[in-house]
């Protein structure tokens, strides 16, 4: 079958689905709309060999499976075009064929191609910001986004490793989130096991081969329960669905994972499902199974009464069979199992698109509220470390004093409950109580406590300190906010100060001049409108030094180094004058002359020990190499100027460690991918204690893995320590010096 039939064949089967579904689609749009998409990606293959209108077509068919609106299939249909054909299609085309809609949904579905960015990091970042924003306005981008990702994490196979394991975890730090977070359970759990599988392959097999090892064991168990719960629920006269499960295979990996817990550890393994018509038969049927069956403590929850951020609500309880073995009892309404399998979408799918505007807006006030918070945010890893923490961590469930539930990431303080509830309550608050007690206003909240926040007259403001403490990111963008808006003078002083104190760990001199122009090129790399911003967003804590240190340094390269190098000085005593000192008095001898100013190269991290060369750099002074390093023979070969290579030793005592200087070492791993191996490295370098500096792994073939660790070393006779410890470990096969 060729590919081209392959898509006929898709577009066939979707039709067929939607015409038994019952719901009103207009399918001579729908058939448009592949058409013109199917004419679009003419001559497009995906990287298996498909036709890639195969690739839009399953997407469809998954968020008709979601019972989505005529748009919602239309837009699926058409995802891709305006990104992948952009010289043949654009968005007015779009609208013009088939409405506004059709053409919102799909501009938020295309990424910024078009744009430049400095790194693949701010171009990730502002992808998904765009795409939040869109999803903030019509929750169907984010429904048709993630069916997209579904598919493609299905197909994931074609695509070489480096690929696999790049979407995969993009797949579970973003999307599985994102589903979880609107209650779309199935969605999520077949993306978190996907991504599982290519990102830990044998962890992953380890424990699917368990999960199917026990159940085998086992099945008679859980038949056996099924059968004496259904004969009791038929007794009390309740209508009802009974199914069992298995937990999967993400689930228990992550249980493991996060908790130390062996496989057998795993109480809730087996799972039964209880679906009832009415929430007072849930309670019923609560009863029963703690009657008939003894409970575990603590392991009781009731999401009805207080139902999950994401509209999740059940009865949750684990208990032991007479077998001893225990297994997890789940109760739930109809329409409450409809929430949990398809979240806010199943308001299309069981409602026939018919729900509440105002309704949904309610339940997507996060969405709207992170967008708004993260607005100012231009740094790529805190703006994903602030969705991992509104979107992707456990909740811990507060009370007003009023009885209001707030629901709260774990690890939040009062402060974090205070701009919660209201931004001039946070401004205002000068302490807070806890069961009516007064407490710090640095205390973490547990589950079920009243807090009440104690705020004075006036609007006193917050303090920059309470940015170190507090958890959620609105409250971090409150309190930005309010030193943005009241303290820009204060604000400039800040960041000035701080961009000065980078700038002098240069060591190079240059004019006011070029301070400005480096200074307005990073700012509106940025996209900030000039200097004076810069100085505010640090001020105020939308952008930190450390993070934009790198894009500092290149335009300082770009704007001062070129006129400098023309003075560059090559005698070592001016070169000492010229630098600040990287490293302390003592350790290395340049040219006969001691306590030079010099940092250490990082191609080759010369230990004491190692026969040296010194080089002098263009602009940063005396650069410290080994010998033998490949970077200085190359140079040496392509008849760099022979000035700038200098006689370097080692200082006395530097060599045996006298100093207690430690040194960078980069060690290559080459070792057997097993399920223990990072923790025996770790545990080896612990017992020795050696600190790790850093540490990448990569997949080298099937069942082998290369390992590249940074260590602090003392010297070379200490490095050899390391490197035969590192050996000695049962599945290392091999240890090189980098």
């Amino acid at each position: 079958m060729t590919p081209e039939t392959n898509a006929q064949s898709g577009i066939e089967k979707l039709m067929f689905i939607l015409e038994k579904s019952g719901k009103n689609y207009d399918l001579e749009k729908i058939q448009q709309a592949y058409e013109y998409a199917a004419e679009l990606h003419e001559g497009q293959f995906r990287v298996s060999g498909e036709a890639y209108i195969s690739h839009p077509v399953a997407v469809a068919e998954i968020v008709a499976s979601l019972g989505l609106d005529t748009d919602s299939i239309c837009a699926a249909l058409l995802h891709d075009t305006v990104e992948d054909c952009a010289e043949r299609v654009n968005l007015d085309d779009i609208k013009h064929r088939f409405g506004d809609t059709v053409m919102l949904l799909v501009d938020g579905l295309t990424k910024l191609v078009h744009l430049h960015y400095a790194d693949k990091e701010e171009e990730s970042m502002e992808n998904l910001r765009k795409m939040l924003l869109a999803m903030s306005k019509d929750i169907r981008v984010i429904f048709i986004k993630l069916c997209d990702r579904l598919h493609n994490m299905r197909t994931l196979d074609a695509k070489p490793e480096n690929k696999r394991r790049m979407t995969a975890l993009e797949t579970m730090n973003v999307y599985a989130p994102l589903a979880h977070r609107l209650g779309m359970q199935r969605i999520k759990h077949e993306l978190e096991n996907l991504s599982l599988s290519y990102l830990d392959p044998i962890g992953y097999n380890e424990v699917y081969n368990d999960i199917e090892k026990k159940f085998g064991i086992n099945r008679n168990f859980i038949e056996k329960a099924r059968a004496q719960i259904s004969d009791k629920l038929t007794e009390y006269n309740i209508h009802f669905q009974l199914e069992g499960r298995v937990k999967s295979v993400y689930s228990i990996y992550r249980k493991m994972y996060n908790q130390n817990k062996s496989f057998d550890e795993i109480y809730d393994f087996y799972a039964l499902r209880i679906i009832v018509d009415t929430e007072l038969e849930c309670y019923t049927a609560l009863g029963i199974i703690h009657d008939m069956f003894r409970s575990m403590p603590g392991r009781f929850k009731d999401y009805i009464s207080m139902p999950k951020p994401n509209m999740y609500r059940s009865l949750h309880t684990t208990v032991i069979g007479r077998d001893g073995i225990p297994f997890e009892v789940q109760i739930r309404t109809w329409e409450m199992h409809h929430v949990a399998e398809y979240g806010i979408a199943a308001h299309w799918k069981y409602k026939s698109g018919e729900t509440s505007s105002a309704d949904i807006d309610q339940k997507l006030a996060w969405v709207a509220n992170l967008v708004e918070t993260e607005q100012d945010t231009r740094d790529p890893d805190e703006f994903l470390g602030a969705l991992k923490i509104d979107i992707f961590q456990d909740e811990t469930y507060v009370f007003t004093p009023k009885g209001d539930v707030i629901a709260l990431p774990q690890g939040s303080t009062i402060i974090d409950f205070a701009y919660n509830i209201h931004s001039e309550i946070g401004n205002k608050m000068i302490g807070g109580k806890i069961n009516g007690m007064i407490v710090p206003i640095d205390r973490v909240l547990q589950n079920g406590e009243i807090v009440e926040i104690i705020t004075s007259g006036t609007s006193r403001g917050p303090s920059r300190d309470w940015l170190k403490v507090v958890r959620t990111t609105e409250a971090k963008n409150k309190i930005r906010q309010w030193f943005k808006k009241e303290k820009r003078a204060e604000n400039i002083v800040v960041g000035k100060t701080e961009i000065d104190r980078e700038l002098r760990h240069y060591g190079v001199s240059f004019t006011e001049a070029q301070r400005t122009e480096v200074l307005e090129n990073l700012a509106h790399r940025l996209g900030l409108h000039e200097m004076d911003d810069l100085y505010n967003t640090i001020g105020y804590g939308g952008l930190s030094v450390a993070k934009i240190a790198g894009k500092l340094r290149d335009e300082f390269d770009r704007v001062v180094v070129p006129v400098q190098e023309a003075e560059l000085p090559t005698d070592v005593s001016q070169v000492q004058l010229a630098a600040k000192p990287k490293t302390p008095h003592g350790s290395v001898i340049v040219d006969g002359l001691d306590g030079c100013s010099v940092k250490f190269a990082k191609c080759c991290s010369p230990l004491p020990g190692d026969k040296l060369i010194a080089f002098v750099t263009k602009g940063f002074g005396i650069s410290i190499h080994k010998a033998d390093c490949p970077n200085i023979q190359q140079k040496q070969l392509s008849g760099e100027d022979p000035t700038r290579f200098k006689a370097a030793e080692w200082a006395e005592g530097a060599a045996n460690g006298a100093n207690n200087r430690t040194f960078e070492a980069v060690l290559h791993i080459t070792a057997v991918d097993t399920f223990t191996l990072i923790a025996e490295i770790t545990s080896a370098l612990a017992e020795m204690r050696v600190s790790i500096l850093q540490m990448n792994s990569q997949k080298k073939n099937e069942g082998e893995v290369n390992i590249t660790i940074t260590v602090g070393c003392k010297n070379l006779e200490h490095l050899y320590s390391i490197v035969s410890k590192m050996r000695s470990i049962r599945d290392v096969v091999n240890v090189i010096r980098g």
